[in-house]
């Protein structure tokens, strides 16, 4: 796994009067998306032969060419054994063996996609708690720089119309408290849900 290294400056050959490589792009942005794309390589690069085995047949499945190799085989089968083709000895004229065969493969097929979603779920978890985790340390940050501002404007002698508010914005907001908010406030509707 690779880490993510923070620079502490731009790039040598970064400009910061140049235009970026891409609309509305800045050397941060395209650093934080190649370090992502990178994650997404070393991730594909040290899946094990059998992730990688799931992941081909899931995506084959997902594919239209799936759908037309289905659509020629069960086509061909059909015809071979309900109106007969010339040369062709009819080989399952109940269907049966098409029955099952289809629903062997349903099953399976169905196993390697839920082994894919799983895999997805894990990723999109790791997504979550990185999302939550920047999202809580940009909170603290600007809770302090709301407290910096503060000590400022008292130094200066700036009275604004929300000072009344910044005491109470200068306060950190703990990811337990909200939790904690957010579960009283669903399990204060249950009674009402069930009441309907």
């Amino acid at each position: 796994m690779s880490s993510i290294k923070e620079p502490s400056a731009p790039p040598q050959s970064w400009n910061a009067d140049a235009e970026p490589s891409g609309p509305g792009l800045n050397w941060v942005l395209e650093r934080n998306i190649e370090a992502l794309m990178e994650r997404r390589r070393d991730e594909a690069a040290t899946a094990t032969g059998e992730e990688r085995f799931v992941t081909a047949i899931t995506r084959f499945t997902g594919s239209m060419v799936f759908i037309y190799v289905h659509l020629v085989i069960f086509g061909f089968w059909i015809i071979a054994n309900v109106w007969g083709l010339p040369g062709i000895r009819q080989f399952d004229p109940s269907l049966a063996y098409l029955a099952v065969t289809a629903s062997l493969e349903a099953i399976f097929l169905a196993t390697f996609v839920l082994i894919t979603q799983n895999r997805m779920s894990a990723a999109a978890e790791r997504r979550a708690d990185l999302h939550v985790q920047m999202t809580l340390l940009v909170e603290h940050e600007l809770t302090r720089l709301m407290a910096i501002m503060s000590a400022v404007a008292q130094k200066l002698g700036v009275t604004t119309s929300v000072d009344s508010e910044v005491e109470e914005l200068k306060q950190d907001v703990t990811a337990d408290a909200v939790l904690d908010k957010l579960e009283s406030a669903e399990n204060a509707d249950v009674p009402e849900k069930k009441e309907r």
